[in-house]
C-alpha cells in the first residue's frame, strides 16, 4: 500500500499534507511553495484492483476526435490494474491499446484498435490548485497517451489544460493550453526534453500549479513551462477560472503523431513496429496515482 498522507486526509478533512511544489505570484512568476501546508482534495492511488466509479467515468466508442485510430471501450482488456510493476508504490492503473478489428461500431471510423479513457466529469472537478500524477510511458512511436483537463462545456470555449501528452518519442513530452483564439495550432505549447539518463519510459510526476493568473507546468517538481493571463489575453480569452475535470487516456495515431513523424501507413501516425507490439500485448501506460491539492491560501 502507498504511504502518501492522503489516506489520513480522507478520514479527517482538517488534516493537511505538505507538498513540495512551485506556485505563482500575482505576476505569474515562480515562487517557492514547499513550506505550504495544503489540503489534499482528491486522490486515487489505484490500489484496490478495480476502477473506483465514484471517482471516474469510462468513455465509450461513440467518442472520436483528432483522427485517432482507436475506439474507446469499457473493458478489462483496455482498463486494467497491476500490483507488480517495477518502481510503483503499490497498485497501478494500466491503460492499454488492443488490436481488435471488427469491434468498432462507428460506420464512419471502423478502428482496428480499442483502448481506454477515463475522466472525472461530474465527480471530481477543480478550479485552481495543484494537480499531479505519477506516470510511466511506453517507448512506441505513434502512441498518444495523455493526462489532461477539460472545462465542462463546448471546446475550446471552456479551456483545456494538457498536463502531459506524448507521441512515443521518448526524449520529450508536450504541455499545452487551448481556449478561444488559441486552440489547435496554439502558441501556448512547450516540449519538455528529459535530461540525459532518463526519458519518458521512466517514472515521472507530471503536474501543474494553477492560480487565477497563471498555470505552471512541472515535471518531477521542476518548472518546465509557465503560461500567464497576459500571455493568453494577447491571443484570446483566459478560460482558466472555471471548473475542469481530469482525463487519462491512451490514444493511438491521429493528427498529433502524424504531424510529428509524417507516418501515414499502415495507420495515420502509427507505424507497423508499434502495431506489431500492440498485437503482442507489449504497449501499456502505467499510472501510479493521481492527486489534487487545494490552492495556496493567497490564491
Amino acid at each position: 500500500m502507498k504511504t502518501a498522507p492522503y489516506k489520513l486526509a480522507l478520514l479527517a478533512a482538517a488534516l493537511v499534507a505538505p507538498t513540495a511544489s512551485i506556485a505563482a505570484n500575482a505576476e505569474g512568476h515562480a515562487v517557492a511553495a514547499s513550506a505550504e501546508a495544503r489540503p489534499l482534495v482528491f486522490a486515487d492511488e489505484f490500489d484496490a484492483g478495480t476502477l473506483d466509479r465514484d471517482k471516474w467515468n469510462v468513455v465509450g466508442m461513440d467518442f472520436w476526435v483528432n483522427e485517432e485510430q482507436q475506439a474507446y471501450l469499457d473493458s478489462p482488456d483496455t482498463i486494467r490494474f497491476a500490483s507488480d510493476v517495477a518502481g510503483a508504490d503499490g497498485g497501478v492503473l494500466v491503460l492499454r491499446p488492443v488490436y481488435r478489428p471488427g469491434v468498432d461500431t462507428r460506420e464512419d471510423r471502423k478502428a482496428d484498435f480499442i483502448s481506454g479513457r477515463i475522466n472525472s466529469l461530474g465527480k471530481a472537478e477543480f478550479t485552481y490548485g495543484r494537480i499531479e500524477a505519477r506516470i510511466k510511458l511506453t517507448a512506441d512511436e505513434g502512441v498518444w497517451p495523455a493526462f489532461w483537463m477539460l472545462g465542462n462545456g463546448r471546446w475550446p470555449d471552456t479551456g483545456e489544460i494538457d498536463i502531459m501528452e506524448y507521441v512515443g518519442e521518448t526524449d520529450w513530452i508536450g504541455v499545452a493550453l487551448h481556449g478561444p483564439g488559441y486552440s489547435g495550432e496554439t502558441p501556448m505549447v512547450n516540449k519538455h526534453f528529459f535530461a540525459e539518463g532518463t526519458d519518458a519510459t521512466d517514472w515521472h510526476t507530471y503536474g501543474i500549479e494553477w492560480t487565477k493568473d497563471a498555470i505552471l507546468f512541472e515535471v518531477d517538481d521542476q518548472l518546465v513551462y509557465r503560461a500567464t493571463r497576459p500571455m493568453i489575453d494577447f491571443y484570446g480569452q483566459w478560460r482558466f477560472d472555471t471548473p475542469k475535470h481530469l482525463i487519462l487516456n491512451f490514444a493511438l495515431g491521429g493528427i498529433y503523431p502524424f504531424k510529428t513523424s509524417g507516418i501515414a501507413e499502415p495507420y495515420k501516425g502509427l507505424p507497423q513496429a508499434t502495431v506489431d507490439r500492440i498485437k503482442a500485448g507489449e504497449v501499456e501506460m502505467y499510472v501510479d496515482w493521481v492527486r489534487a491539492y487545494a490552492p495556496v491560501e493567497d490564491e
